[in-house]
């Protein structure tokens, strides 16, 4: 059967992954810890990478090269950036792209890009679809954008207007590139923590656990389907 790769940047996201499966260690590489199990006919590889890109980048690799996972899901919390984008809403990626790198250096340079922007994988965005039709919660297909910041502010409104993402967050880029180097299908699937009317860092502490459950959930749902 497939195997999956789910990657997480922190251990709170990837918790409730290892409440619900059990997952056993597998092998510490780079400093990631690599946790592995099987869910509704998968073979899983669990992992929180750390924040940000290079990290999300590093422990993606892995899971590529290491693991020869077959697809992989980029999971967790989001910042919510389009106006009817709610706290707790879950955001699909359908595309991903980075808001603070140029687009001609994806699509000129390595590993040169026909946009500069990654399609999610239409296997795994069709499981999603599918889920989201039984889901308890609003389930949102769209763009998540990708940078090295906590975006707040005035910041929003550039992003916004470059880049008309639901959401954003420090990884799924990163991640989605080294997926698209490697030939693994990909998909991000996110949960908001905060928006456009609830900014800011205390928010996202404040909805983190709950918001990494759904995120959690959802993968799950998918995968089951």
């Amino acid at each position: 059967m497939p195997a999956i790769g789910i990657l997480t940047a922190s251990d709170e996201e990837l918790q409730p992954f290892i409440d619900r499966l059990g997952a056993e260690p597998l092998r510490k590489i780079s400093m990631v810890r690599f946790l592995g199990c099987r869910w509704a006919g998968h073979d899983l590889i669990l992992a929180y990478s750390g924040v940000g890109k290079v990290n999300a980048a590093i422990a993606a690799e892995l899971m590529a090269e290491v693991f020869h996972v077959d697809a992989m899901i980029n999971a967790g919390t989001a910042g919510g950036m389009a106006d009817d984008i709610t706290i707790m809403d879950t955001v699909v990626s359908e595309s991903i792209i980075y808001h603070d790198m140029a687009d001609d250096i994806l699509t000129e340079f390595h590993p040169w890009l026909p946009e500069s922007r990654f399609q999610a994988d239409p296997w795994l965005l069709g499981l999603a679809s599918s889920y989201s039709s039984s889901s308890s919660f609003p389930i949102r297909f769209g763009t998540i954008a990708t940078g090295e910041t906590f975006i707040e502010g005035e910041a929003r409104e550039e992003i916004n207007r470059r880049c008309h993402p639901l959401a954003v967050d420090m990884e799924s880029a990163a991640v989605a590139h080294a997926c698209y180097v490697n030939s693994v299908p990909f998909i991000s699937v996110r949960t908001i923590t905060d928006d456009v009317l609830h900014e800011g860092i205390d928010c996202f502490d404040e909805n983190c656990a709950e918001a990494s459950a759904r995120s959690a959930e959802v993968v799950l749902g998918m995968l089951s389907m």
